[in-house]
């Protein structure tokens, strides 16, 4: 960018975008998606997110559901004018969108950790996020409203999972949950005001933002809108899992746990989230009208659709309902074994993060280990060889020498007297 541009402000590089050619902005364009991957853990960067909610949990509500994870759909809307004219690089965060989109909604249908299944949900929503702005003028506007929506629903989730892990003695495992509705009622009720968000429930805060991408996606093709509708109806399934397991069926909690409602400081700040989750959708795009608000940063256009939007609303309630309805049947309706079941293959391969670490591993890791050896092998052979070895000559030489260094007058006066006798024969020759 630097190097084509002369700069990297973004009057900088926006006024002379258009100047560049295709080949150079989609260079540029894959090379900022690389860095919003790595930032918003879209694939193949995703790893990192699931490990990092060993953090607290108001950490992870701050930073890895609302702030620091979304700055790379921030990124790339905020560079709408590459990817306007860079259709590869554009079609190229479409791609590495709905990858990431399914990643994280299979892998938090599979995880016991309430903190882990909401990290593996808020890859596939960043994910959402991610397709938005790699569909153009249709759907910047509607990335930073779901981002902003998202924020808050997110941060709620992760502050009730708190709560939980609070009144269940740090315990994070869902497996021994249950029932919690009860005895948790502020933290139940504001997790299910998050939990309709999420899965886009009207009149919740994820209903207007989410369904709003879904539609742009439809405008777009309906291959990327039936995607983007079947990974809506997987967060109902993973989502109602969730809610299903802490809040509703038996009780599975160890006999020594005694689970309680968290204190004012917890729970007041849960409210407020769960107010926001609840409204705060509606107020950004009726009364902050937010589309009008950011188009003159990001643009905003629509495109015709064969359905009317409320066709496409009407699609997506009944696929995320009946996601809903599975994870109800399978996970309040029916008894959850506390040791976890074995699963199907897709299962174990969510569990392990569908191999992410181990594909890392063999692609970063091990070679990065093999190639370190191997400059170890040539520090200790070659570098250190030749260092050590021509010490050892100077020494070897050295050491004959000294034997000529006797420290007796006749040793030293008889190579006087051979030298001499050298010279006069070479003077003798000379002359001859």
């Amino acid at each position: 960018m630097f190097v084509t541009f002369g700069s990297v402000t973004f009057s900088d590089v926006f006024g002379s975008a258009t100047q560049a050619s295709e080949g150079t902005l989609t260079a540029i364009g894959l090379l900022l998606l690389l860095a919003a991957a790595g930032k918003s853990a879209q694939f193949p960067l995703q790893a990192w997110l699931l490990d990092a909610m060993e953090g607290p949990t108001p950490v992870s509500a701050l930073i890895h559901a609302a702030t620091m994870v979304t700055a790379g759909v921030y990124l790339i809307a905020r560079s709408n004018i590459i990817y306007n004219n860079a259709e590869i690089a554009a079609m190229a965060v479409v791609i590495v969108a709905l990858i990431t989109i399914f990643m994280g909604a299979i892998i938090g249908s599979a995880k016991d950790d309430i903190k882990k299944a909401l990290a593996g949900s808020t890859m596939s929503q960043i994910g959402y996020m991610m397709l938005a702005v790699g569909l153009g003028p249709i759907g910047y506007v509607f990335a930073i409203f779901h981002l902003l929506t998202h924020g808050v629903f997110k941060a709620g989730l992760f502050l009730g999972a708190g709560s939980v892990m609070h009144g269940m003695d740090d315990n994070v495992n869902m497996r021994r949950y249950g029932a919690l509705r009860s005895v948790m009622v502020i933290t139940f009720i504001t997790f299910m005001a998050g939990y309709l968000a999420i899965i886009g429930i009207p009149p919740f805060s994820g209903f207007w933002s989410k369904d709003e991408i879904i539609h742009a996606a439809f405008e777009r093709g309906w291959f990327i809108g039936g995607a983007a509708v079947l990974a809506a109806g997987i967060t109902g399934f993973y989502m109602t899992r969730m809610v299903a397991m802490t809040f509703f069926g038996k009780k599975r909690w160890e006999t020594d746990v005694h689970p309680h409602e968290s204190p004012a400081v917890m729970t007041i700040p849960l409210i407020i989230l769960g107010l926001g989750s609840t409204f705060m959708g509606m107020a950004l795009l009726f009364w902050g009208d937010i589309e009008s608000w950011l188009e003159p940063v990001v643009g905003y256009e629509s495109e015709p659709t064969p359905l009317p939007t409320s066709a496409y609303i009407g699609i997506t309630l009944v696929v995320v309902i009946i996601g809903a309805i599975i994870g109800w049947i399978s996970y309040a309706r029916r008894e959850v074994p506390i040791d976890e079941p074995a699963g199907n293959w897709l299962t174990r391969a969510a569990r392990k993060d569908l191999y992410g670490d181990a594909v890392n591993h063999a692609l970063v890791v091990a070679p990065t280990n093999y190639a370190a050896r191997a400059l170890v092998w040539f520090d200790a052979r070659a570098v250190d060889g030749f260092v050590n070895g021509s010490a050892a000559i100077v020494g070897g030489m050295s050491g004959r020498l000294r034997r000529t260094q006797s420290g007796f007058i006749r040793s030293y006066a008889l190579s006087m007297v051979g030298g001499a006798v050298l010279v006069l024969l070479a003077l003798l020759l000379v002359r001859i």
